[in-house]
């Protein structure tokens, strides 16, 4: 029996809180196409919007996800099989762990010829597009023959692997705040993403890391990997006390990772006059603010931050080197067949990264 007919484990996405555990093809590789095994799928924030039926993802004629589809981004897995050409291209073989970026680029639009594939036009995105980008939540996931395959050393353990997607998105939004020595930065939101940012920005050596979330686990989690302050903005002034840490000025870089208006509003307000705010979180509805804010106001750098381009193989070097760490952020590991507990914890108080293992 060929691969096209045998079946496999899936999760896929009819529509928004209509995703099924079902028996589909496992996919085949054709020209420099590659098959992974898959050994760990991370549920990302973005995979919880989606599920709750966020317009970005479903609104619209042409909806960013074409289901039924594999949804999926953050991967990693064991190559099984390569079509013609993969192994050359992609320097890999059977029995690798590899892993990809969640998008799969064209190499053909302006921004994949100017090497912002990240951007892609056409954006096709791991996890959303039903065949063209089936996602990594089953047992087995096809990567195209555009996309950039990393390989993963046997220093990184698979813990590590299951954390390499999220920390490279979070590297790509620490660089674009060019943190300097002298900076007080903030940090609104330690969930995944925000937890990785925080190690990443500890590399940069600002002056001050303070670290913003309701969430009092959280809070202590952060404190572990290294904030300087840790605050819980529903119980402080968080305003007063940025002026109290700064002089009455100001942070000088405010990252959002939270997704919330809220955490839009706050940065605005307590990030110092010239600083930089770095826009990451996404967002299930949309945030009204005073505009003067940024010009007339303060003259803000707004910047913001999209995957994790050109960072895999820096976060897999950090991994090599034991400077990143993801003990205190994987918090529970689900089966496939146990998505809809994985889903509900993932969506929880008690939780930060929860991992589907097929």
């Amino acid at each position: 029996m060929s691969k096209k007919k045998e079946k496999m484990l899936s999760i896929v996405a009819h529509g928004p809180q209509d995703y099924r555990v079902e028996n589909v093809n496992i996919p085949y590789a054709d020209f420099e196409e590659v098959i992974i095994k898959i050994e760990f799928c991370g549920i990302c924030g973005s995979d919880i919007t989606a599920y709750k039926g966020a317009e970005m993802y479903w609104g619209g004629d042409v909806p960013w996800m074409k289901a039924p589809v594999t949804p999926g981004h953050e991967f990693y897995g064991v190559v099984v099989e390569m079509g013609e050409g993969a192994e050359e291209k992609h320097n890999i073989q059977i029995g690798d762990r590899v892993t990809t970026d969640q998008i799969k680029p064209c190499n053909n639009c302006m921004y994949c010829n100017r090497g912002k594939y990240w951007m892609c036009e056409t954006h096709n995105m791991y996890g959303f597009q039903r065949e063209i980008a089936e996602g990594g939540m089953a047992e087995y996931m096809k990567i195209g023959s555009t996309s950039y395959i990393y390989k993963i050393p046997e220093e990184v353990n698979n813990k590590e692997a299951s954390l390499i997607e999220p920390m490279a998105c979070a590297a790509h939004a620490v660089q674009r705040a060019t943190i300097e020595f002298e900076d007080v930065v903030v940090l609104a939101g330690a969930g995944t993403l925000g937890l990785c940012m925080l190690q990443l920005i500890r590399l940069k050596t600002p002056k001050k890391i303070i670290v913003l979330d309701p969430n009092e686990m959280r809070l202590e989690i952060a404190q572990n990997l290294g904030a300087d302050l840790v605050f819980n903005p529903e119980k402080e002034n968080i305003s007063e006390i940025i002026k109290d840490v700064t002089g009455g000025y100001g942070s000088d870089v405010y990252i959002e990772a939270s997704g919330t208006p809220a955490g839009v509003k706050q940065g605005l307000e307590i990030v110092r006059k010239l600083g930089r705010f770095i826009e990451f979180g996404v967002f299930s509805q949309e945030t009204s603010t005073d505009w003067s804010v940024i010009g007339d106001k303060k003259e803000l750098d707004i910047r913001g931050s999209h995957l994790g381009p050109y960072m895999y193989p820096v976060i897999i070097n950090l991994f090599k080197r034991k400077l990143l760490h993801v003990e205190d952020i994987i918090t529970h590991i689900y089966n496939l067949k146990d998505f809809s507990s994985a889903l509900e914890t993932a969506q929880s108080s008690g939780s930060i990264k929860v991992l589907l293992k097929p």
